[in-house]
C-alpha cells in the first residue's frame, strides 16, 4: 500500500513532489488533545514546527483519492494541505496553484481545461497579527519566553527586561521588513490586476468586462493607445510595440506580430504546429508587459486570444517564484542547530547535577532550570543576525542591495561564478566595425561602412535599411541596439504611416525607408514632387527575429516596382544554409572563423526576388519558410562588442583567489571563446575542446564529436594523462577547457548525464544557451557541490540568478526583483566585493557563534562550581556579565569590515569542522582548567574561611561600623563568598580573552585593531575590571555582591588571568591558525580541482614544503575530499581517456545496471 499510494506530482518539472494521502482519525485527534493539555501546549508547538509529525499523529494512511489531508515532500521541504470537495471534484491549493483529482491518471494534476478561476495574481498581504504569530512561534522566541518567565520567577528582572526589549525590536524589525516586501510585491502586481478590457463576442459584438473575468479562449481587443496586459494572449491580427522590461530586463521595445494564418488552399499541413509559448513568443503578449502602441488597418481591430490567466501567466510564474522561493540549505545553519543540541545535552548534565546536589533546597526547580537558560544563550539569534545586518549595510554603501540577507553568508563560500556575456563582461551596445559584401560568389575587401553613393541602390544596403524591427516612439527611433546601429550606419530615414493615413487607405505600407537626398545621384526629373519619392522602399511584412531560427526576415517593395523582395539577416551559418550554394563564397567558413576568433559579432545578409504572383494579401498570410529559401548571399556585417574596462582585472582577481569563472551566453560559440580569451577567462596557451553533440537520428545513437577550437590539424595537441604523478603529489593541471552550445548541452544532459558532470568540471564557455538552460547549468554545477554565483544584466538571466547560491543582477529593473542581490554599478566589480563581504560575514558568524558558545560554557562552569558549595552568581553579577560585557562585545566584534582583497583560501562552510571544533573545545578546556584552579586554590589559602558578613580578611575593621553589620540583609542564596568573587573576576576576564582570541582579522576580515568600537569597549571593560579588582569601591562591591579579598590573592588572580590569556592566544593563534588551518586549507584549495591554478607565490611554496611532513604525520592516509567535484577531479586525473582526443566520438549506449552509459570510438 505504501508504494501504490505514493503519487508523484509535476513529474519531471521543477516542482516535482511526492504525495501521500491521509484521513483524519478521531481517536488520534483526541489523544493529541490530551497530550496538548498535559504538556501545557508544548506538544501543539512541537507539532506546529514538525508538520509531518502532526499529520502522522492525527491521521491514518489512505489512498490519494479519498484523502482529507495530503502530505507533500520535495527534496527540500515538506508541506501539508487540506483537500476539499466541490461538486464531486476533489482539489487542493498549493503555492497558488489548484490541483484537481483526475480519475483517468489516478493522480492530482493542474487541470487548466476544467477550471481557470479568476484572472488575478492575488498577492495577499498578511495582517500584522498573522505575521506576528508566525514570527513569535519561532523556536528561539519560545525559548526566550521560557527564559524570561524563569528569570522573573527568580526575581532576575533586569536581564529579562533587556532580552524582552531586544526581542521586541528584533520582531518589530522583521515584521516591518516582511510586510514591506509583501506590500511592494502587491503594488507591483496590482497595477494591472483589475482593468476594463474589450472582448469580441459572437456576431462581432464588442463587450466591456473586467480583466478578472477573462478566461482562455476570449478574444481581446488591444486598445490603440496601449495598455498593460492583464493576461498572456497571442496576437491574431495587427501588430504591437511592447516594452517587456518587467519580464526580460530589456527596456528595448519589441515588435509583436500576429500569428501566421495561411489561406485554406495554401495551408502546409506538414509545417503546421500547435501553439507553443516559447516557439511563438514573438506573437505573444505577456502579462504585465506594457503595450506602447498598436498598428491596424481600416475595419480591422488589433485582436489577441487569451491563452493563460492568473498564476499560470509568465508574470504569475515570476510572482510565484518570489512568493515561494526554494529554501536555502546551508551547512552553517544546520550545524548551528546541531551545536545547540550539544549545548542542550551539556545543560541536561548540569540540570541533573544541580538536582542531585541541591535535592533538599526549596528553590531547586528554578535553579535547576536556570542552568538550561545559562547553557543555551537566549541572545544568540540577535547576536548571529548582527554580523549579517552590518554586512548588508556595508554592501549598501558600495551600491549592492540585498533582499535576502541570509544569502550573504552563503556568498562567502562561492567558488565558481557564471557570467552572462553581453552587458555583463562586454559593453551593452555594439559598434559597426565594417561590412564585407559578396558579389558573384566572392568576397569584396572589407569596408568601414555602407554610407556611400555607389552603394545606395544596392541590395546589400537595402537589406540593412529594411531588415529590422525598429519603430518610432514619440519621434525617436527605438528598437534592438543591433538593429539601431545597423540602420544608423546606412544614413537612411525611416517614416511610419500615421493613424489618419491608415484609416484612409486599405493597403498603405506601414513603414517606409529612403536614403537622404545627398546620397542619391542627380537625375533629371520632371518635378520636385517626383524627386522626393524617386527611391524609397516600403516594408510590407515582418517575420520577427526568432532565437530558435536565429534569423529575421522582411518582405519589402520598392516604390514603382511590381515585384517584391525578401531580405533576411541572422546567424551566418543559418543564412548561408538558406542561400543558393553558388552565391556563398568558397572561403566563407575561413572568413567567418577569422572574424569570430577576433571576438567580432558577425551578421549575414541574404536577398531573394519574389515571384510577381505574390500579392500584398498573399504575403500577409504566407509561411516564412516559403520566403526564406533559395536566397542570394549578400555579405557580412561585422559588429564589435567591446569588453568593459573592469572585466579583465576582476577576472584576474577571481583566478588568483582560485574561484572558477564560466561564461554562459546566448551568443555565437566562437565569439564567446574569443571574448573568454580576451578577458583572461581562458589563458592564451590553453586548449579549448568543443563538444558537438547530436541527438539520436535514424536509428543511430546520440553521439558527441570532439574538436579543438584552434585548428587542431595545424597544431595537433596530444594531452596524455598516462604518466601522471601520484595524486598526493603536487602536479601541474592539464590546461584544457570545454566549450559547447545550448543544443549540445541539451543532448548531453538527456543522453550523457554522467558525462555532463565531468564536462562541467572543465566547462568554461556555454554558448547559445536558452534561459532555462542557464538555470539547468547552475543546477548541474551545484550537483557536483560547487557554490555557484551568477552575474547577469537581468535579461533572460532571472531563473539562473534565483537558482544560484548568490545571484547578482546588474539591472535595477523590476525583472531583478527576484535576484538576491542587485548592483547599482553596471559592471562585474561587484562580484569580488560581494564574495569578500560574504566571507567577512561568514567568519563573523563563526566568531560570534564560538564566542556565544564559550560565554554560555564559561558561565555554566562558574555556576556549576558554585552549585557544589550551594552558591550561585548574584543577579547583578549576571546582569553585568550579560549586558555590560556580552551584549557590548558581541555587537561590536561583528563590525570588522571585509579584508581588502580576495585570498586563495575559503572559510569552512560549517561549524562542525576540524579547526573550529578544535578551537572551541581547547578554549573550553582552558577556561575549565583555570576556573577549577581558581576555585580550588582559593580554598587552600591560609586566610580562607567561610565568609560571613563580619569576616575581615582585608583588615578593614577600623572602617566598618558594627551597626552597619547588624543592618546587613541575610544572604539567602549564599552569593557573597570568596569562591564567588574569585570566579567572578576570572570569568569576566575569560569572556574578554575569548572575544579577542576569536575576533580574527586577516585573511577574511580587517584586523580587530581597526574596529575601534570593539577596541574601545574591550579597553574600557579591562580598565574597569582591573580597577575594581585592585582598588575596591565599596558601592560597586555592594552592587555586584563581591567581597573584599587580600591584596596578595588579587595578585595571584591577576597572574592566573595573564597565564590564561597567554595559553588561549598561543593555542588559538599558533597551533590552530599556523598548523591546523593550513592543513585543512591545503586540502580545500580550488587550484587542484578542476581549474587552472594560479602560479604559486614564494611564500606558498615555503608553506607547502614546511607542512608536507606535518601533513603526512597528521594525515598519514589520504583523506577523500568531501566535495563531489574533487572526487571527479581525482578520478579523471588517472583516466587515460580523459580529456577526449579530437579523433574520438563518444556514443551513447543503453544504460547498463553497473557501468558507463557511453563509450569512446576512435575515428579512422
Amino acid at each position: 500500500m505504501e508504494k501504490e499510494d505514493l503519487k508523484v506530482l509535476n513529474k519531471g518539472e521543477e516542482e516535482e513532489m511526492e504525495l501521500q494521502g491521509y484521513r483524519l482519525c478521531r481517536w488520534r485527534l483526541a489523544l493529541v488533545g490530551v497530550g496538548v493539555l498535559c504538556t501545557g501546549g508544548f506538544l501543539l508547538l512541537l507539532l506546529y514546527w514538525m508538520p509531518e509529525w502532526c499529520v502522522k499523529s492525527t491521521c491514518t494512511r489512505t489512498t490519494a483519492r479519498d484523502a482529507d489531508v495530503v502530505l507533500m515532500r520535495s527534496t527540500l521541504t515538506i508541506s501539508v494541505n487540506i483537500s476539499s470537495s466541490f461538486c464531486q471534484i476533489r482539489y487542493f491549493t498549493f503555492h497558488s496553484t489548484k490541483y484537481y483529482w483526475n480519475d483517468e491518471v489516478q493522480n492530482f494534476e493542474v487541470l487548466k481545461k476544467l477550471f481557470f478561476g479568476v484572472n488575478e495574481i492575488a498577492v495577499k498581504v498578511p495582517s500584522v497579527f498573522k505575521l506576528l504569530i508566525k514570527e513569535v512561534l519561532n523556536p528561539f522566541y519560545i525559548f526566550q519566553l521560557f527564559s524570561v518567565i524563569l528569570w522573573s520567577a527568580d526575581e532576575y528582572y533586569y536581564y529579562a527586561a533587556a532580552i524582552v526589549i531586544m526581542s521586541v525590536i528584533s520582531i518589530a524589525t522583521s515584521l516591518y521588513t516582511i510586510k514591506k516586501q509583501y506590500i511592494m510585491l502587491h503594488d507591483m502586481v496590482a497595477a494591472h490586476s483589475i482593468v476594463r478590457v474589450s472582448v469580441c463576442r459572437a456576431s462581432n459584438e464588442i463587450e466591456e468586462i473586467l480583466s478578472t473575468d477573462l478566461v482562455p479562449g476570449d478574444v481581446m481587443v488591444i486598445p490603440s493607445n496601449g495598455t498593460i496586459m492583464p493576461c498572456d494572449a497571442v496576437l491574431v491580427s495587427g501588430t504591437c510595440i511592447v516594452n517587456e522590461s518587467m519580464l526580460t530586463g530589456e527596456s528595448v521595445p519589441v515588435t509583436k506580430t500576429n500569428l501566421p494564418n495561411p489561406l485554406p488552399g495554401e495551408r502546409d499541413e506538414d509545417n503546421d504546429s500547435a501553439y507553443n509559448t516559447e516557439e511563438h513568443k514573438r506573437h505573444t503578449l505577456f502579462c504585465g508587459t506594457h503595450v506602447i502602441q498598436t498598428r491596424f488597418y481600416t475595419g480591422e481591430l488589433v485582436k489577441a486570444v487569451v491563452v493563460r490567466t492568473g498564476f499560470s501567466t509568465a508574470k504569475g510564474q515570476l510572482v510565484r517564484s518570489i512568493l515561494y522561493p526554494k529554501p536555502t540549505d546551508f551547512k552553517l545553519y544546520r550545524d548551528a542547530y546541531l551545536f545547540l543540541l550539544c549545548l542542550v545535552a551539556v545543560a541536561g548534565i548540569g540540570f541533573v547535577y544541580s538536582i542531585v546536589l541541591s535535592i533538599m533546597n526549596k528553590t531547586i526547580i528554578i535553579e535547576s532550570l536556570d542552568i538550561i537558560t545559562i547553557t543555551v544563550p537566549p541572545a544568540l539569534p540577535a547576536a548571529m543576525t548582527a554580523g549579517i545586518v552590518y554586512a548588508q549595510r556595508r554592501l549598501k554603501r558600495i551600491g549592492i542591495f540585498c533582499i535576502s540577507p541570509q544569502r550573504i553568508n552563503i556568498c562567502g563560500q562561492i567558488n565558481l561564478v557564471c557570467f552572462d556575456k553581453t552587458g555583463t563582461l562586454t559593453e551593452d551596445g555594439l559598434d559597426l566595425w565594417g561590412v564585407q559584401r559578396v558579389e558573384n560568389g566572392s568576397f569584396h575587401l572589407s569596408e568601414e561602412n555602407a554610407y556611400k553613393e555607389n552603394l545606395v541602390k544596392s541590395q546589400f544596403v537595402a537589406c540593412m535599411a529594411t531588415c529590422h524591427s525598429l519603430t518610432k516612439i514619440e519621434g525617436q527611433l527605438s528598437g534592438d541596439p543591433l538593429d539601431l546601429k545597423m540602420f544608423e550606419a546606412t544614413g537612411w530615414i525611416l517614416e511610419e504611416a500615421t493613424e489618419e493615413e491608415t484609416s484612409l487607405h486599405n493597403r498603405i505600407m506601414p513603414t517606409v525607408v529612403r536614403p537622404p537626398k545627398q546620397l542619391l545621384p542627380p537625375e533629371p526629373v520632371a518635378s520636385p514632387e517626383q524627386d522626393m519619392s524617386a527611391y524609397e522602399i516600403g516594408i510590407v511584412r515582418q517575420f520577427p527575429f526568432s532565437s530558435a531560427l536565429q534569423r529575421m526576415s522582411v518582405v519589402a517593395r520598392r516604390l514603382g516596382e511590381k515585384r517584391m523582395d525578401a531580405y533576411t539577416k541572422g546567424a551566418p551559418e543559418v543564412v548561408a544554409s538558406l542561400c543558393k550554394k553558388e552565391t556563398v563564397p568558397e572561403n566563407f567558413a575561413e572568413v567567418l572563423e577569422g572574424y569570430t576568433k577576433q571576438g567580432f559579432r558577425v551578421i549575414a545578409l541574404g536577398h531573394r526576388r519574389l515571384e510577381s504572383k505574390l500579392t500584398w494579401h498573399k504575403v500577409q498570410n504566407i509561411n516564412r519558410d516559403h520566403i526564406e529559401a533559395n536566397m542570394e548571399f549578400l555579405g557580412l556585417i561585422i559588429m564589435q562588442n567591446k569588453l568593459k574596462a573592469e572585466t579583465p582585472g576582476v577576472l584576474q582577481d577571481l583566478h588568483r583567489a582560485h574561484i572558477r569563472t564560466v561564461m554562459v551566453t546566448g551568443d555565437n560559440m566562437l565569439t564567446a571563446i574569443s571574448v573568454a580569451r580576451d578577458c583572461g577567462m581562458i589563458p592564451p596557451q590553453d586548449t579549448v575542446i568543443i563538444a558537438d553533440a547530436l541527438p539520436p537520428h535514424n536509428g543511430q545513437a546520440a553521439k558527441i564529436t570532439w574538436r579543438y577550437a584552434d585548428k587542431p590539424s595545424k597544431t595537433p595537441l596530444n594531452i596524455s594523462l598516462e604518466d601522471v604523478c601520484p595524486i598526493d603529489e603536487h602536479k601541474t593541471q592539464e590546461m584544457y577547457h570545454f566549450a559547447m552550445n545550448g543544443k549540445s548541452f541539451a543532448v548531453i544532459e538527456e543522453h550523457f548525464p554522467d558525462m555532463l558532470q565531468k564536462l562541467v568540471l572543465h566547462g568554461t564557455v556555454f554558448a547559445r544557451m536558452a534561459p532555462d538552460q542557464k538555470t539547468q547549468l547552475i543546477e548541474a554545477l551545484q550537483g557536483v557541490d560547487y557554490f555557484v554565483g551568477m552575474c547577469g544584466d537581468g535579461a533572460n538571466d532571472c531563473g539562473a540568478l534565483k537558482r544560484a547560491h548568490g545571484g547578482i543582477s546588474l539591472s535595477e529593473l523590476e525583472a531583478s526583483v527576484a535576484s538576491p542581490f542587485t548592483s547599482r554599478t553596471p559592471n562585474i566589480s561587484c562580484v569580488p566585493s560581494l564574495i569578500r563581504e560574504g566571507r567577512a560575514a561568514l567568519i563573523t558568524s563563526f566568531c560570534v557563534f564560538k564566542f556565544m558558545a564559550l560565554y554560555s560554557i564559561i558561565q555554566y562552569i562558574s555556576v556549576t562550581l558554585l552549585y557544589s558549595i550551594l552558591s550561585n552568581l548574584g543577579d547583578f553579577q549576571f546582569l553585568f556579565i550579560d549586558i555590560a560585557i556580552i551584549l557590548l562585545i558581541v555587537f561590536t566584534m561583528s563590525l570588522n569590515p571585509a579584508w581588502k582583497e580576495l585570498v586563495s583560501r575559503r572559510p569552512p562552510s560549517g561549524l562542525i569542522s576540524g579547526p573550529l571544533l578544535f578551537s572551541v573545545l581547547t578554549q573550553i578546556l582552558i577556561c575549565l582548567g583555570f576556573q577549577t584552579i581558581t576555585f580550588l586554590w582559593v580554598r587552600q589559602q591560609s586566610w580562607y574561611t567561610v565568609w560571613k558578613p563580619f569576616t575581615d580578611v582585608c583588615n578593614r575593621s577600623s572602617h566598618i561600623n558594627m551597626s552597619d553589620l547588624n543592618d546587613t540583609e541575610v544572604d539567602d542564596h549564599n552569593i557573597q563568598n570568596f569562591e564567588n568573587t574569585s570566579l567572578f573576576y576570572v570569568s569576566c576576564f575569560q569572556y574578554l580573552i575569548v572575544a579577542i582570541v576569536f575576533s580574527k582579522g586577516k585573511p577574511f576580515r580587517q584586523p580587530s585593531y581597526k574596529n575601534w568600537p570593539f577596541v574601545v569597549s574591550a579597553l574600557i571593560l579591562y580598565f574597569f575590571l582591573l580597577f575594581i579588582m585592585f582598588h575596591p569601591v565599596e558601592d560597586i562591591d555592594e552592587f555586584l555582591e563581591i567581597v573584599c579579598v587580600p591584596y596578595e590573592w588579587r595578585i595571584k588572580l591577576f597572574i592566573i588571568i595573564l597565564v590564561n590569556a597567554a595559553v588561549s592566544v598561543v593555542v588559538e593563534t599558533f597551533i590552530l591558525d599556523i598548523i591546523l588551518w593550513k592543513l585543512v586549507f591545503s586540502r580545500d584549495k580550488q587550484g587542484s580541482f578542476g581549474i587552472t591554478p594560479a602560479a604559486p607565490t614564494p611564500q606558498g611554496a615555503i608553506d607547502l614544503g614546511a607542512f608536507k611532513c606535518l601533513t603526512r604525520l597528521c594525515c598519514p592516509r589520504k583523506l577523500a575530499p568531501k566535495a563531489r567535484y574533487m572526487h571527479l577531479a581525482q578520478e579523471l586525473s588517472v583516466d587515460p581517456d580523459w580529456p577526449p582526443k579530437p579523433t574520438t566520438t563518444t556514443e551513447a549506449k543503453p544504460r547498463p545496471e553497473n557501468g558507463s552509459t557511453y563509450q569512446f570510438i576512435i575515428n579512422s
